[in-house]
C-alpha cells in the first residue's frame, strides 16, 4: 500500500511571502495573548492582596529578593525546559522517521497517521444561523443517535 510519490514534483501550496506574513501575525497574536493573560494574572493578585503585592514588587528585609525578580527567574527557567524539552522531543521524532526535510517527514507521518474521512457531499446541515440553531441542531442529532 505503499505509494511512491515524487516529492520535488509537488507545487508548494503557499508562496514563501505568505508563509511569512502567516508567522508573523500567529507570533503576534501569540505575543499579545500572553501579555494580556500575564497582565490579568498581575492584576488579580493586586486586587487580592494590595499589601504584600507592594512589598513584592519592591522587596523588603524579610524578603532576599523581590517577587517579580523571582518570577522573572522561573519564568526563564520554566521556558528553557520547555523549549529544550520539546526541542529534544521533536528533533528525536524527525530523526526517528528518517526523513530528509519537512515533505517527506509530513508524508511519512501521514502514511502512519489514519485517514480522516471526507465530508463530500456533507451528510448534514453545514450553515447556521447562529450558536442557537447549531446548539439545537447537535442535541437534536445526539437524541437521533441514542433512539
Amino acid at each position: 500500500m505503499e505509494q511512491n510519490v515524487n516529492i520535488a514534483e509537488t507545487k508548494p501550496r503557499y508562496s514563501p511571502e505568505f508563509k511569512m506574513k502567516a508567522g508573523i501575525f500567529l507570533a503576534g497574536v501569540s505575543g499579545v495573548s500572553a501579555l494580556i493573560g500575564f497582565g490579568a494574572t498581575l492584576a488579580a493578585a493586586k486586587r487580592q492582596d494590595p499589601k504584600y503585592f507592594g512589598q513584592g514588587m519592591v522587596g523588603s528585609r524579610q524578603m532576599g529578593e523581590t517577587g517579580a525578580g523571582l518570577a522573572l527567574r522561573a519564568l526563564g527557567w520554566g521556558t528553557l525546559y520547555a523549549f529544550t524539552g520539546c526541542g529534544i522531543l521533536f528533533y528525536s521524532i524527525w530523526k526517528l522517521s528518517g526523513a530528509q526535510n519537512f515533505e517527506e517527514f509530513r508524508y511519512k507521518v501521514g502514511s502512519i497517521l489514519p485517514k480522516i474521512p471526507r465530508n463530500n457531499p456533507p451528510q448534514g446541515r453545514t450553515e447556521f444561523s447562529g450558536l442557537n440553531d447549531l446548539l439545537d441542531y447537535l442535541q437534536h442529532q445526539k437524541s437521533v443517535k441514542d433512539e
